[in-house]
């Protein structure tokens, strides 16, 4: 059946403020189940989950169901779930607890990262003295080649660290790649999939990492991070960053607990993912299968339909036009700066970014023409609304 993005509209109270909002890389709208969740959180939980009285109780099964939503997202063990802050506090995290001997080589990274993926992994490797070496994207259209991983990836490569998708170009990577070359040097491979959860099935176990991280507010959901271990077991030999001495599993790796409205949030926000196809039925794991196989279908379509509908337009050039993505586009208009572009948007209103922190955008050269402007749709997005943004954007002549 196709995919009823008219009903899940209606899932999405904000919709009604008249905008157009592509801006999903910011953070996708919050969807009412989600906010309902929150507000009863905020309500019912406002407790540390440590201890034996009734609320305290009622928190710590929260972090639980917590940590079984994201292992039905991930295909994962809800032991190997961890929550943190944010994605980059989780990196942190991760970094302080590697031990010694996961420094004594070299980090990999990617030009093509968040720089949340990034920066904690830059900081580590200068602490320990580790050497970073790049895996560098292919100017002409913002993809990773994997190809390099051939070479870059050698015996002393400790750890490696790499998108699914790009949050500006949309291009998607194949880790199972390089999954192939991490577990041929013994490295530690740590993906960022928070560009890819929102449309992307996908299995923990599949993708070949060690650790995946996602941040649900991509789908809708607060503003938090989760760090997936495939195996679980691994957690018991890294160092402990929790404020509490007696904590175990993967609560080791956080530094104090999550707050009862995110959790709840979170929970609300992987049931809402799996009830973007009404007609998804059985556990949560097999509902997310059929929603998001519904919503990467739809997506595809309307990215490919926003993509030629901007290189119609003769001063807009994409970055990447032909590349296998995610719904995240990134254009420049010739002449015309990234920043007065998402001012006329806004004046029309459409959400849009412009000049996102990226060093994929910056080594393609977009800052040296006046910055690139991204937009990314979430399941709610329709055809329309790319006329309206084409329309704006042909208005620059």
């Amino acid at each position: 059946m196709p995919f009823d993005v008219a009903s899940v509209r209606g899932l999405f109270p904000t919709l009604g403020d008249g905008w157009i909002h592509f801006d999903a890389q910011a953070g996708q709208q919050i969807p009412d189940a989600v906010a309902s969740a929150m507000n009863t959180g905020v309500r019912v939980l406002p407790v540390d989950p440590r201890g034996v009285y009734p609320q305290a109780v009622a928190a710590a099964d929260t972090e639980q169901t917590a940590r079984r939503a994201v292992a039905d997202l991930l295909d994962a063990d809800p032991a190997g779930v961890v929550f943190g802050s944010s994605r980059s506090a989780l990196v942190s995290a991760l970094v302080d607890a590697l031990p010694a001997e996961n420094w004594g080589g070299e980090v990999l990274c990617s030009r093509l990262d968040d720089e949340e993926n990034i920066v904690g992994w830059l900081r580590g490797a200068r602490r320990h003295g580790a050497r970073v070496r790049w895996a560098e994207l292919d100017v002409s259209d913002g993809t990773l080649p994997e190809g390099q991983y051939a070479d870059l990836v050698n015996r002393r490569t400790r750890i490696i660290t790499v998108t699914l998708a790009s949050s500006v170009t949309g291009a998607i990577v194949d880790v199972g790649q390089i999954a192939n070359f991490a577990r041929s040097s013994g490295a530690l491979l740590v993906v960022d999939a928070s560009s890819a959860a929102p449309y992307v099935r996908m299995s923990a176990a599949e993708l070949g990492a060690d650790v995946v991280m996602v941040s649900p507010a991509r789908w809708g959901g607060p503003r938090m991070g989760a760090m997936v271990f495939a195996d679980p077991a691994r957690i018991d030999a890294l160092h402990r960053v929790s404020m509490d001495p007696g904590t175990t599993g993967p609560a080791r790796l956080e530094p104090e607990s999550l707050a009862g409205p995110q959790l709840t949030g979170l929970v609300a926000s992987v049931e809402h993912l799996a009830s973007l196809d009404g007609n998804a039925t059985g556990k949560r794991r097999q509902r997310l299968t059929t929603s998001l196989d519904g919503t990467y279908e739809y997506v595809q379509r309307l990215t490919r339909y926003l993509v030629d509908s901007l290189t119609q337009l003769g001063r807009v050039q994409v970055i990447g036009a032909d590349a296998h993505r995610v719904p995240a586009v990134s254009f420049v208009v010739d002449g015309v700066a990234a920043e007065k572009v998402c001012r006329r948007l806004s004046d029309n209103g459409i959400s849009a970014l412009a000049d996102l922190p990226s060093r994929a955008l910056a080594r393609i050269g977009a800052s040296d023409v006046g910055g690139a402007v991204t937009v990314g749709l979430g399941p709610y997005a329709l055809p329309y609304e790319i006329d309206q943004l084409t329309r704006v954007l042909g208005s620059f002549g």
